[in-house]
């Protein structure tokens, strides 16, 4: 029987891209999308996954359509905690609100996401945990306090938790990608993205697949030694201690 892999904001860039390595790699992938519907259609008729509309930064909507898959597809082996959202603003002008959508989607949603899923892993002594953070995350930006502090906390999330599970046979692991050639990098005005590019020792962008490459690696069996790491992939723009 497949492993049952979860991916939040499964349906469209990054989260596509790993939906769909997922599915390649013979799991049964359930994404979950926020409310683009036309874009989840599409994601399902290309890749042939299941998808699931869900609010990730509304616990009790997380618990039931969990319930909702596992009834589907049995047991949950594999999560990835991808959803995100950005408000940007200098925090001396961001509103309460920006900063609490921010931290609801991208960081209260992974304990939202995993409560639920975390016991049958015990139970069924497996588990794979990956939580997508950020290199914002990692060093901070100019307008983005809020999504800087969820990031980060989604790195403390994993070092804690990957502590606390590694004995029950469940890996905790966070990726923090740089600049990826997705629709919202792409939307920006070229001189910015032109500064950007020009930051990146490698030279370029990176792509939604290398990310999924990397989720892939983390989801397998020959990544079991590996828990509580921060990978971070973003062309050498920033190397962590």
């Amino acid at each position: 029987m497949s492993k049952l892999a979860i991916v939040t904001g499964g349906t469209r860039g990054i989260g596509y891209a790993i939906s769909k390595r997922l599915k390649e790699d013979g799991m049964a992938v359930a994404a979950i999308y926020g409310g683009n519907a036309e874009a989840a259609k599409k994601c399902a008729d290309e890749i042939g996954v299941a998808t699931y509309q869900c609010d990730v930064s509304d616990a009790k909507a997380c618990e039931e359509v969990i319930g909702q898959i596992e009834s589907d597809h049995g047991g949950v082996s594999v999560l990835v905690n991808n959803a995100g959202i950005t408000r940007d603003g200098a925090f001396h002008k961001m509103t309460a609100e920006q900063w609490g959508q921010v931290i609801s989607t991208n960081l209260d949603s992974a304990f939202n996401m995993t409560r639920p899923v975390i016991n049958g892993m015990r139970d069924r002594s497996f588990g794979r945990i990956i939580n997508i953070s950020s290199i914002n995350g990692q060093k901070g930006q100019f307008g983005q306090t809020n999504y800087s502090a969820a990031k980060a906390g989604l790195i403390g999330f994993t070092r804690a938790l990957a502590q606390e599970c590694a004995r029950k046979g469940i890996t905790v692991n966070a990726i923090a990608p740089g600049y990826i050639e997705t629709e919202m990098v792409g939307a920006m005005k070229q001189e910015v993205l032109d500064s950007i590019v020009a930051g990146i020792p490698v030279g370029r962008l990176g792509q939604p697949e290398e990310i999924a490459a990397a989720v892939s690696f983390l989801a397998g069996d020959d990544a079991g030694f590996i828990t509580g790491a921060t990978l971070s992939q973003n062309g050498g723009q920033y190397i962590a201690a």
